[in-house]
């Protein structure tokens, strides 16, 4: 199973896309790649106490809700990506000896992990994007996540007979959708957001490439939500509790991107280094509120990804909730 390929071309296997949250699974079955369409696609509300985290809590309620989704969406023993849920990615830039040489890369980090390079977790999987050489060092983008928790999403799709074959991490399945629609600009400053109804995931690129990436949870209360489902298969949320609350989950929102704006200025290594433009994504259903304040906070362009996915012969718009996944359908599967 090869694990985060940093690359934009596309695969010809027709797999199927699964993203995992902490309040729902989202799948997405590509009909084209060039451009983008979607042929189906579907969602599966999740009960409290089953993802926390990104981490999966209850294996067995799990596997018996996939295999009732596979059942439903008829996709048994298909070949399948998966998003690694974002709380259990790092994105870190890293310096090793430029004398390493390429193919000897990833045992000597194997070598130096709890030396000179830590994580917040042991036992990681890990790929690497090389930046070049920079006063006499290899510069490297390392992507980490720890293998336990993977590997049990690869465990759980084997166990329902799905064939596990890619992994991908979220910023650069979105990345590539945006890329697809040729918005993206080599010099520009992109800043992706991802709110979500559990949890906001946030990622900065430069020249293509994903150098700073944070997320943390937003407060989800499921009895204070509505869940209903159109015969499409797709969730409807609304919210019941106080809106001053939820509102007040936005501000947080943007004080923490202003942050994540003032580390890149501070910590990019390159002068005049400015944020461009935002690109929104997410499910969270107050998203076209946020996006008008968002707006406000933030005197740079801010963009959403248009959903022109059409289902074949049915002429359905594909909902912007599923960006993600139709990005994960770009991955390329070796």
């Amino acid at each position: 199973m090869s694990f985060l390929a940093f690359s934009f071309s596309f695969g010809s296997k027709r797999a199927i896309n699964l993203v995992f949250y902490d309040h729902c699974i989202r799948f997405v079955e590509l009909k084209s790649a060039e451009p983008p369409v979607a042929s189906r696609w579907g969602e599966r509300f999740l009960p409290a106490g089953i993802i926390e985290d990104g981490k999966i809590v209850d294996f067995e309620t799990l596997s018996t809700i996939l295999e009732e989704c596979v059942d439903e969406w008829k996709i048994q023993r298909r070949h399948v990506n998966f998003i690694v849920p974002d709380p259990l990615v790092i994105i870190r830039k890293i310096s090793i000896s430029a004398d390493v040489l390429e193919d000897e890369v990833k045992s000597h980090l194997y070598m130096e992990l709890g030396a000179s390079i830590h994580l917040p977790f042991e036992d990681p999987v890990f790929d690497v994007y090389p930046l070049g050489e920079k006063n006499g060092k290899q510069e490297l983008l390392l992507f980490a996540s720890p293998e336990k928790f993977v590997m049990e999403y690869s465990e759980l799709l084997s166990k329902v007979k799905l064939v596990p074959s890619a992994a991908d991490i979220s910023p650069l399945a979105l990345y590539r959708l945006y890329y697809s629609m040729d918005e993206a600009q080599r010099e520009e400053g992109l800043f992706t957001v991802q709110i979500n109804l559990t949890g906001v995931s946030m990622c900065i690129f430069e020249e293509h490439i994903p150098y700073f990436m944070r997320q943390f949870p937003l407060d989800f209360d499921v009895e204070k939500w509505e869940v209903k489902r159109d015969r499409t298969g797709f969730c409807e949320y609304s919210y019941s509790g106080d809106q001053l609350q939820l509102e007040g989950q936005f501000s947080t929102v943007f004080t923490e991107m202003a942050k994540l704006m003032d580390f890149y200025r501070y910590s990019s290594g390159h002068e005049n280094a400015e944020i461009t433009k935002i690109l929104l994504d997410g499910d969270h259903p107050k998203r076209s509120m946020i996006l008008e304040e968002m707006k406000m906070q933030f005197n740079v362009p801010i963009t959403i990804l248009p959903s022109e996915a059409v289902h074949n012969g049915r002429n359905r718009i594909l909902p912007e909730s599923y960006a993600l996944a139709l990005g994960l359908g770009l991955k390329e599967v070796k």
